[in-house]
């Protein structure tokens, strides 16, 4: 796996983010049982770049604290059969030969403010936060109550097996 990392806030950390990034990452992956070389962009900015994108991408006009954008087009939650074929042409790197499998960008705001809010680290709620995305770019959604709940599940096993947990 392989990510790329874009600080455009120069947002500093009690940890190294592109570490803990990489761990949740593989992680999700690991347990949602992808086991091909992938490549992920990680962009880090603050409510205005978040918002700026959010109204762009999605015709929402405020701040949020990550946005999830998939190369993938998944028939079914992580069944990463689709990577394979057709599809295949589109997603992969010519240069590395790995799937380009999405981009994230959290904001670096709402990670320090929610932290606070729920009463964890920053580091926490970061991991949350790329767990969260990292399932949106595995095909999950959390739209309906029967999905939310699958994702949150999934979130909360990622976390704990990587024992980062409320503090």
């Amino acid at each position: 796996m392989t990510f790329c990392v874009e600080n455009e806030t120069g947002a500093q950390f009690d940890f190294d983010p592109e570490e803990v990034a990489a761990l949740v990452a593989k992680e999700v992956l690991r347990s949602e049982g992808c086991d091909r070389e992938v490549e992920i962009s990680l962009t880090i900015t603050n409510d205005e770049g978040i918002q700026e994108l959010n109204r762009e991408f999605r015709e929402i006009d405020r701040p949020t604290d990550v946005l999830s954008f998939p190369n993938v087009s998944y028939e079914e939650p992580g069944d990463f059969s689709v990577m394979e074929g057709e599809q295949e042409v589109d997603l992969l790197n010519p240069d590395t030969g790995n799937i380009m499998f999405g981009d994230i960008v959290v904001n670096e705001d709402r990670v320090r403010s929610q932290a606070q809010e729920y009463g964890h680290s920053t580091k926490r709620e970061f991991a949350f936060l790329i767990a969260h995305s990292m399932l949106h770019l595995c095909g999950y959604d959390h739209m309906e109550e029967d999905e939310a709940k699958v994702m949150e599940k999934k979130q909360s096993d990622v976390l704990n097996t990587l024992g980062i947990t409320r503090d």
